[in-house]
């Protein structure tokens, strides 16, 4: 799975909303013919992301090349559901990427656009939120 090398903080806060539902960055097809794009807004995790990763490589046995166009840099905390209330924040338990809606999520080249088209809404069923197919011109 994912996870940074290194991060500036090793606690996040969980950060604030403030009307930045658009994604300004990662909007176009860079590398590959086709793509999932997101059209909501969600924390995915590193899991999600490996879990469509690998439901598209399975599907299209291996065949063209995948590209991953977000990473989970931020860091998650989680205390046990045990816990007592108070005594500090808990560690790290997993990492997430920030989605805005417009981001590119997967690209995909080198298969037929059925192929891509299926591969993707396999992909597109791990995620939180809604997504679409789409295609360069």
């Amino acid at each position: 799975m994912l996870t940074p090398k290194k991060v500036k903080h090793r606690k996040w806060h969980k950060g604030r909303r403030r009307n930045r539902n658009v994604a300004t960055t990662r909007t176009t097809i860079s590398f590959g013919q086709y793509a999932l794009k997101s059209e909501g807004l969600a924390w995915v995790s590193s899991r999600q992301i490996e879990a469509g990763r690998r439901a598209m490589t399975r599907f299209i046995k291996r065949g063209g090349k995948i590209w991953i166009r977000i990473f989970p840099d931020k860091p998650i905390t989680a205390k046990g559901g045990t816990v007592v209330m108070g005594s500090g924040k808990g560690p790290v338990d997993h990492y997430v990427a920030v989605v805005r809606a417009g981001t590119i999520i997967y690209e995909i080249s080198g298969v037929d656009e059925s192929i891509a088209r299926e591969a993707m809404r396999l992909a597109a069923h791990k995620f939180p939120m809604k997504t679409k197919f789409i295609v360069k011109h």
